[in-house]
């Protein structure tokens, strides 16, 4: 019985501890139970809440371990003979339903703060808009000309593993962002609901076929982050990654002349092809 006792209370802050420290790498790992590293202002909010709500249930689980022990050693019939025959107590009762509410309260207050400030941010230095289709993203610019491309996954046999490119997560186009701005996000479908997913980000957000959703990012180091649809859309949801290259400003401008020149074919062919679709339809 001991013994049991003993490796019950080790799992338990064992847990606690695995739980409490993520793994430190920008796309998932095997075996992982934490979040990834944040990169933006939201995911280090996201992280900061995460910590702050474990704290709590960390003092209530325990708090709750030790009634129980309590219970059972003090109230138990070898201990305690004869039972009370109390039925009611009404202090007892209004602590435990006042105690309770004031948690809820403490926990509502910083979690509105966070979901209002994830929303949306005012005045944004650029704007990128990412739709889902069955089973990729398409990327567009509307600040840069209208610059639009899509992404593919790499397929397994396609993939170089000398220039870093990732197994079910690198795509054939990645999505460039800048560093140190504040980019509005808007994400849209093209045929089902699929959702934007970056978890470095912080960023988790439904596609809807008809409408327009919309979150931001503020991006505050230089890498590769990866996402992915998080929301089954078909037989290849699982194969629709994203792929994200946060780059100096510098960087960016000189990407985006590249991009204009490399996706040119692909935005004239785009355009023919809607022209084409209106006309059939009259």
């Amino acid at each position: 019985m001991k013994n049991k006792f003993f490796w019950l209370c080790a799992g338990f802050f064992i847990s606690l501890f695995v739980f409490a420290n993520p793994s430190f790498a920008s796309e998932p790992l095997p075996w992982q139970t934490g979040f990834q590293p944040a990169a933006t202002p939201v995911m280090e909010q996201i992280n900061d809440f995460h910590n702050f709500l474990l704290y709590i249930i960390t003092a209530v689980s325990v708090f709750v371990f030790l009634l129980m022990i309590f219970i059972m050693v003090r109230f138990n019939a070898h201990a305690n003979p004869e039972p009370s025959k109390t039925t009611h107590h009404t202090m007892l009762e209004v602590v435990w339903t006042v105690i309770p509410v004031v948690i809820l309260i403490i926990i509502a207050v910083p979690s509105f703060k966070l979901l209002y400030y994830m929303d949306r941010v005012e005045n944004p230095d650029m704007t990128i808009k990412v739709t889902g289709y069955q089973w990729y993203w398409g990327y567009e610019y509307p600040d840069h000309d209208n610059l639009s491309f899509e992404a593919y996954m790499i397929p397994d046999e396609d993939i170089d593993k000398s220039k870093g490119q990732k197994r079910l997560l690198s795509t054939d186009n990645q999505l460039v962002l800048p560093v140190d701005t504040n980019i509005q996000i808007l994400v849209a479908a093209a045929d089902v609901i699929h959702a934007l997913a970056v978890p470095s980000f912080g960023i988790k957000l439904d596609a809807v076929p008809g409408r327009i959703n919309e979150t931001w990012a503020r991006i505050e180091k230089p890498g590769t982050y990866y996402g992915q649809c998080s929301e089954l859309c078909g037989k290849d949801h699982a194969y629709m990654p994203l792929e994200i290259r946060a780059v100096s400003k510098e960087e960016f401008k000189a990407w985006v002349k590249f991009a204009q020149k490399e996706y040119a074919s692909y935005d004239m062919f785009k355009a023919q092809h809607i022209q084409l679709a209106k006309a059939e339809e009259f």
